[in-house]
């Protein structure tokens, strides 16, 4: 007995009957695509999607945002509950003139409202710093997923940017060449980050296509890091956290900088806000010659140049695509038309608690915004 065939539908094509032919560059068209899926790319894919512009966004690494989830000791500080001017002051130049626009568009009362808004309980610290009321980084980032969920907005993982190029196609401004597929998109936008943590995936990619697009880089350097110390008084009190020290720059015998905050005593050295913010100083005026000295309850200890701990290590990266080549009231690049940027990849970086997530939110709606023609 034969065995019985399957009945082919009716009129179905024999296979092959009609072969598809060399797919067009419209049939792979986006409007917008996100690279880097970290805390600027999330937030930009989900203001895209709730305002009815389809974008992808690809992620170099199988999970999305994992150095958000490192944020603030993976309680994750997500703003600081103080007006968009305060914050630019505190934030200083040249990050301040840059910002202006995008963070008056979307200040940190905005943030907080957003995130509200998508379910997302939020808690103030006494010195006003923002947190999830659970204190889960993991919170932040199921907020942002869910949105790109609920608006469908594509999130594509294991997707790593080989190289962008500009092309003449009428619709479709550049062509985005990953390991197994391109796209033919209208905008770009790189949410790449810094250069710190390149196990969660910063590794320096965007900077490097924004360059091979016309950009100039600014040396990386480590900000907010802390210092590498061998003194009797870090190893008297090693793994203690000192509230309320204070810490000085000295630069030719002159007050340079001074700062207050928390100081951690590390096998290495001193780390904590007060240091971290010290750092971010130093990577900005570069000086060449400095002393740094910290007082705590009365006792005062000062070293000569102390080194920071690596790059690697960094909660943000100074350095990256020149402020003077983005247009910032749009983010767009002032190379490459429909190039933009959001987030650490530009040479933007604020204070430790919650300045530097408030940048990357507002820069990438901003972004998007102009993006959409908005």
């Amino acid at each position: 007995m034969k065995p019985r065939q399957h009945q082919r539908f009716k009129n179905q094509p024999k296979p092959d009957a009609h072969k598809p032919g060399p797919r067009k560059p419209d049939d792979f068209h986006l409007p917008l695509t996100i690279v880097g899926g970290g805390a600027a790319g999330l937030f930009a894919g989900c203001i895209a999607g709730e305002g009815k512009l389809p974008s992808l966004i690809m992620e170099r690494k199988h999970k999305p945002a994992r150095k958000l989830l490192m944020c603030g000791n993976g309680r994750c500080n997500l703003t600081k509950n103080i007006s968009a001017a305060q914050m630019l002051e505190e934030m200083g130049e040249p990050a301040a003139a840059f910002l202006n626009h995008a963070l008056n568009a979307c200040p940190p009362a905005a943030i907080m409202r957003w995130f509200e808004q998508h379910r997302l309980n939020l808690k103030q610290m006494p010195d006003r710093r923002i947190f999830p009321r659970t204190e889960k980084a993991s919170d932040v980032l199921h907020t942002l997923t869910d949105t790109l969920r609920d608006t469908a907005t594509a999130l594509a993982l294991n997707t790593t940017v080989g190289s962008i190029e500009t092309t003449s196609h009428p619709t479709a401004g550049f062509i985005v060449s990953t390991q197994s597929f391109k796209v033919f998109t209208r905008n770009v936008l790189l949410t790449t980050g810094g250069v710190s943590y390149p196990k969660t995936g910063s590794v320096g990619d965007g900077q490097k296509i924004a360059k091979a697009l016309g950009h100039s880089l600014l040396p990386y350097r480590p900000g907010l890091i802390g210092f590498v110390i061998d003194h009797p008084w870090i190893r008297a009190r090693q793994g203690h956290t000192m509230d309320n020290a204070t810490i000085r720059i000295i630069c030719d015998s002159r007050l340079t900088y001074a700062g207050e905050g928390q100081l951690d005593c590390e096998s290495w050295g001193i780390g904590g806000a007060a240091a971290y913010n010290a750092s971010r100083w130093l990577a900005r005026h570069q000086p060449a010659d400095f002393e740094l000295e910290w007082q705590v309850q009365g006792e005062i200890i000062r070293v000569r140049k102390p080194a920071t701990r690596p790059l690697k290590e960094a909660i943000v990266t100074v350095g990256g695509v020149p402020l003077n080549e983005i247009n910032p009231r749009t983010m767009e690049s002032l190379k490459c038309p429909g190039l933009y940027f959001a987030g650490e990849i530009m040479d933007i970086d604020g204070p430790t608690g919650g300045y530097n997530l408030s940048a990357a939110f507002a820069t990438a709606k901003c972004a998007v915004d102009a993006a959409r023609g908005g």
